[in-house]
């Protein structure tokens, strides 16, 4: 029974989501999106079939390789890359962590031009984010800053690699191991980026992912927290499942060997250990569902990840005879990037706007999107947070009122592509 149905669920794929054609002008050319075929459908069947639906063997499965491909030891899935990036901070705050805990007040240093749930986390909790400014092509910290930007009160680095781009993780790792300072690497949009021919994650003390069918591979929503400390993996799951102490991991009793011969907090002794509460935490989990589609997705990260940069690179080679009008993506020279998206910023001489060129282009059906969030302190949500900003933010405004980023996903083949070119030819061509 289980043959027929994945077998159907095949035929399925086949007849109503494989498409081959794209029509110019009439089909979308997408900044991103899921890039599946029937082997997903297969396994989300199977999944479904099992009906075990919380984490199970396809979590572990999930786990175990992502582990290997990063080159980490321990990995925690989470239901979003949100969700990890919520569940790596707040680790660190726990009261296990001694005086190196994080807590209400302290500093902790990021960009202000960022997508929201970078910095979220901390200002939730109670800590003061301190803004710093990004450079232009890269829009990327310069690790200089982050020096300037540390006091009595820094706790904390946590910065994402943007677009797929690395900052200067290995730079940002001795300042944040000279300080004695906690570094959360947010790869949300880097899985796959190199630094120095190690994969980005494997610089800091946790690093988060998220598996959203905009990024590199996808569960749909999903996401991930790795590191090498065990004692930080442990916190990860307590903030993933409701804060318990108790580390089984789902369908576990009794991992410990202890589990009704503990006396924590002033309950009674041996009360159940798999009830028992260190931090006021959250449920994060994702399903065994979401995972047994990643398992399939991640076989496919090589070629995904060479398609990104093959893709980067023909927009790249065909946009840079307009360098008049943009400034084009920069990258620091050891590292190598599993590219996002191909950011675009119009020079402030150029005789059109970021405005006029990205409404051409939408009218085209080539989807755009901002620099995610451009400056966050701009936002109304924004306004009135408690936060330090050291130095100018200007790169950041620059970037907010001038940028934008086209897709670079495997679901454009060379025919969007030559396509995107084409358009932008057009657009340009009244300015020749």
């Amino acid at each position: 029974m289980k043959k027929d149905v994945t077998k159907l669920a095949r035929e399925y794929y086949l007849k109503h989501h494989k498409r081959n054609s794209f029509i110019p002008g009439v089909d979308s050319v997408r900044v991103s999106g899921r890039v599946f075929d029937f082997h997903e459908i297969e396994k989300a069947v199977e999944a479904s079939l099992e009906f075990w639906l919380t984490e199970g063997h396809f979590a572990e499965e999930f786990s175990k390789e992502l582990g290997l491909f990063l080159g980490v030891k321990l990995v925690s899935i989470t239901n979003s890359g949100s969700s990890a990036n919520l569940a790596a901070f707040y680790a660190l705050t726990s009261e296990k962590l001694g005086e190196r805990r994080i807590k209400p007040g302290d500093e902790v240093i990021t960009v202000a031009c960022s997508f929201p749930t970078t910095v979220n986390p901390a200002i939730q909790y109670g800590a003061i984010p301190v803004f710093l400014d990004v450079e232009l092509g890269s829009a990327n910290v310069d690790p200089k800053l982050i020096e300037r930007a540390i006091t009595k009160k820094t706790k904390a680095i946590m910065i994402a690699h943007t677009l797929g781009n690395p900052f200067d993780v290995e730079k940002v790792a001795k300042i944040a191991k000279k300080h004695k300072l906690w570094l959360i690497e947010d790869c949300c949009d880097a899985l796959g980026s190199k630094f120095n021919g190690k994969y980005v994650s494997t610089f800091g003390d946790l690093a988060t992912f998220s598996f959203y069918p905009a990024h590199q591979i996808t569960m749909g929503e999903g996401g991930a927290v790795v590191t090498n400390n065990p004692e930080l993996h442990r916190l990860v799951n307590s903030f993933c499942e409701w804060g318990r102490d108790c580390w089984c991991r789902t369908g576990q009793d009794n991992r410990c060997g202890r589990r009704f011969e503990m006396h924590l907090g002033n309950l009674p002794y041996g009360y159940d250990h798999k009830y028992t509460y260190s931090h006021i935490g959250f449920n994060l989990k994702a399903t065994d569902i979401q995972a047994a589609i990643g398992t399939v997705q991640l076989k496919k990260l090589p070629k995904f990840i060479q398609a990104r940069q093959e893709n980067f690179n023909y927009l790249y080679q065909n946009l840079k005879k307009y360098n008049k009008y943009f400034l084009l993506p920069t990258w620091n020279p050891k590292s190598d990037p599993c590219w996002f998206g191909f950011l675009i910023t119009i020079k402030s001489n150029s005789p059109f706007t970021k405005l006029e060129l990205v409404n051409f282009l939408q009218s085209s059906n080539i989807e755009t999107r901002s620099l995610f969030a451009g400056n966050l302190l701009k936002h109304p949500a924004y306004l009135k947070i408690k936060h330090r900003v050291v130095g100018n933010l200007k790169n950041s405004d620059i970037l907010t009122n001038s940028a934008f980023w086209i897709g670079v996903y495997p679901g454009n083949n060379r025919a969007k592509l030559k396509y995107v070119v084409s358009q932008f030819e057009k657009f340009l061509a009244q300015y020749s």
